[in-house]
């Protein structure tokens, strides 16, 4: 019964050839867009962690604090989420402050006395690098009485939660549009088939066959352009990637921008919520149809 029903809609899907391209394409395009989405937002997230990750926390003594070092050190790795403490001295400071500039001479020429403080350069452990960890961790340092600052740039690290956000929230509605979208075209084009073939399910239906029965190769077909238009939208998806990472290589910047395609769980999720928008997008046709 299952092989007649897949053969009915293979035939429907040939008669109707115009029809079912479009919606297809329709499918394979919300694919596509969908999946660069969330390709884009795995990529995203994949540079704001490596970020995260190379997070140090600049930690400023007090000017008389410099000999409180040693044990001030060995507290601050101590602290929860810290792989290490390196200090450094005010000398050895404005020493490193010198050799990055290009022209220090006119700018420390006049100085008098060293204006920088003593500092510890403070990295977090790799699996401890989250937004909340490294704010914990400044919060713990400006509790010690010898430490006067504490930077770790926060207000980059606030300014890129809320542009992670907006973008987090701004795909979500675009994925949501696309799929109500998507789902509302296969809905039109079985409505079509449908109509072509009234007589046809009239008939069907005055010899005794239930809907289940009628409704089974359309909800088929709905699957198979769902497949069809999952499998087209990642190919395109997958020829763009690997036209930019070609790109990237050619320029050497491939040790400073890394790509990742979307693993394989990701595809076959993409696929079975195409597969499903197909097939709700049929049956919310049939409903219409057999209500009637």
């Amino acid at each position: 019964m299952i092989a007649r029903h897949f053969k009915r809609a293979l035939e429907d899907t040939l008669a109707n050839r115009f029809v079912n391209a479009v919606t297809m394409m329709t499918i394979a395009l919300t694919v596509m867009i969908v999946s660069a989405a969330v390709l884009v937002f795995l990529n995203a997230s994949d540079w704001m962690s490596a970020w995260q990750q190379g997070t140090r926390i600049m930690a400023y003594l007090r000017t008389d604090a410099g000999g409180a070092a040693p044990a001030l050190q060995h507290s601050i790795e101590s602290i929860e989420g810290v792989q290490s403490a390196h200090f450094i001295p005010r000398d050895e400071g404005l020493r490193d402050l010198k050799a990055r500039m290009e022209h220090p001479a006119s700018l420390f020429e006049d100085l008098l006395e060293n204006p920088l403080p003593d500092a510890f350069e403070i990295q977090l452990k790799p699996s401890n690098g989250s937004w909340e960890q490294i704010e914990a961790v400044a919060e713990r340092l400006k509790s010690y009485v010898e430490i006067e600052d504490v930077e770790y740039g926060r207000q980059w690290i606030v300014a890129v939660r809320r542009i992670a956000h907006l973008f987090q929230t701004l795909g979500l509605a675009l994925m949501g549009f696309l799929l109500v979208a998507a789902v509302a075209i296969v809905a039109n084009t079985t409505r079509m088939v449908i109509y072509s073939r009234q007589e046809e399910v009239e008939t069907m239906r005055l010899v005794g066959a239930t809907d289940r029965f009628i409704q089974a190769p359309f909800l088929i077909e709905g699957l198979l352009q769902g497949l069809i238009g999952a499998v087209g939208g990642i190919g395109i998806l997958f020829a763009g990637y690997s036209a930019l990472a070609v790109r990237i290589e050619q320029n050497g910047l491939a040790g400073v921008v890394t790509l990742r395609f979307l693993s394989l769980e990701h595809m076959v999720l993409i696929t079975v919520a195409s597969m499903l928008v197909g097939w709700l997008g049929c049956y919310v046709a049939l409903k219409q149809f057999l209500r009637l």
